[in-house]
């Protein structure tokens, strides 16, 4: 029998730069999976993807929720300044 698989993508962003992997997995495989197997994790400092919040299309998921074919999996670094206090800045 033939293993369907499915294709997404896993985003990650810096300030400087924005990394795109596809992926292609077999169906049922979770958002964690996903990121491991983009390789993404090697660049960003060690366990930073066990602790940086995960989302699909800009809405924060679990670990563990199943992909879909043509997600786009983000991982999200932590803010540097709280957008109420960037607000704040700004109108100073």
């Amino acid at each position: 029998m033939v293993e369907i698989t499915i294709v997404v993508e896993v985003a990650y962003a810096e300030a400087e730069r924005q990394t795109v992997v596809r992926v292609e997995l077999p169906r049922n495989s979770s958002v964690r999976q996903a990121v491991d197997l983009s390789g993404i994790a090697a660049e960003l400092p060690k366990g930073a993807v066990d602790s940086y919040p995960l989302g699909v299309f800009g809405n924060k998921v679990a670990p563990d929720r199943i992909v879909q074919n043509g997600d786009r999996i983000e991982i999200y670094r932590p803010l540097l300044l709280n957008p109420m206090e960037a607000r704040r800045h700004r109108a100073r």
